[in-house]
Formats: structure tokens, sequence, C-alpha cells
């Protein structure tokens, strides 16, 4: 975790000593907001057809029917450009990691097929592609959708119960599909 810390800030020191013409952006992912997740995202432009977004995400909520989706992530990525920066359409490579203690949700997760009874607490690695497109609403807003397909490396212990602490065992699984999704309410902040 350290190293993709020290990657992000070379990257972003990078970024800002280039200085005068680049754009900086804020961003909240909408389908996030619809988890209850909180999240904010950072895109700076690196060059005419090149940015850097950062989003991260965090989720503290243990909800009262027992579900729990707590987790935090960051998932930088890289962006080119067809037309120019903050413009239409994009191409990007983002990396990923969260700790996540997730469980009594309906059978769909990429875990296990037995969401709905069991807990996992653990974290995940790796990173993929994406594609978006983003609208210039006005002169500072903008909405922008991407999604993205990849690898993430899950390591997690499993519980029997979504407030059980006995912890039934130790695992890892290697995840290919869908690393991504996003409708974005975007704010230029120059």
């Amino acid at each position: 975790m350290k190293k993709v810390a020290i990657l992000i800030l070379f990257m972003l020191g990078c970024a800002i000593s280039e200085g005068h013409a680049q754009k900086v952006a804020l961003k909240s992912n909408l389908l996030y907001d619809a988890t209850t997740t909180m999240n904010l995202g950072l895109e700076i432009g690196l060059a005419r057809k090149w940015t850097l977004d950062i989003p991260v995400n965090y989720n503290p909520w243990k909800l009262s029917d027992g579900k729990r989706l707590r987790h935090w992530g960051i998932q930088p990525e890289v962006r080119y450009w067809f037309c120019e920066s903050f413009r239409r359409m994009f191409v990007g490579m983002h990396g990923h990691y969260a700790d996540f203690n997730v469980g009594g949700w309906p059978d769909w997760s990429f875990i296990s097929d037995n969401m709905q009874h069991t807990r996992y607490q653990g974290h995940l690695y790796g990173g993929g592609f994406s594609v978006g497109y983003s609208w210039i609403l006005k002169k500072r807003w903008s909405i922008e959708t991407s999604v993205g397909v990849g690898y993430a490396h899950i390591v997690y212990d499993k519980y029997p119960c979504t407030t059980c602490g006995t912890k039934l065992k130790e695992s890892s699984k290697n995840y290919f599909g869908p690393t991504k999704a996003s409708v974005s309410l975007i704010y230029v902040i120059k």
C-alpha cells in the first residue's frame, strides 16, 4: 500500500509541476452515492489529451438489518482523451486497492454465492482498462460515464453470519470481470 501511495504522490507532483494551462476537476460518482458510499474524485490535466483521475470512496455504515457494505478504496486511472482533456470520449488504465467488510446481501457477489448468510472481510488489489464519455453541461459542469474491466486478487476471511466473530476460513480468489462503473457529476475548478 505504501508503494501505491508513493506512486500516486509522485504522479501528482509531476502533474502539478507542469503548471499553467492544466485543468483540475472534482467529481462525485452518483452510483456510489446511491449505495450511501461517500466518494470524491480529483482529476488533473497532465497534457492536452492526458489526465490522471484519483477517485476515493469510503462506506463506514452498518445497516440496521445486519447488512454490511463497509469499505474504503482507491482507483487511480491514467486517461487518454480522443478530443482534448475533459471532453468527449476517453480510454483509461486503472489500478485499484480496497479494504472491505461485507455481508448480508443477496447472492450477487463476486466473492461467493452465499453472501446473504455470511460475512467477508479482507482486501483486494488489481487493475484494468476502461472507456468513458464526458458531456459538458455548462462552463464548469459536466456529466461523465465510464465502465471498466480487469483483474482483482481478493484476500479474505469468511465468517458464518453477518455479526459473528468466529472465523470459518482464510482464502483468496482471482477475479476477472467488471472492475469499474461510474456516472459522475463533475465540477472543473480551473
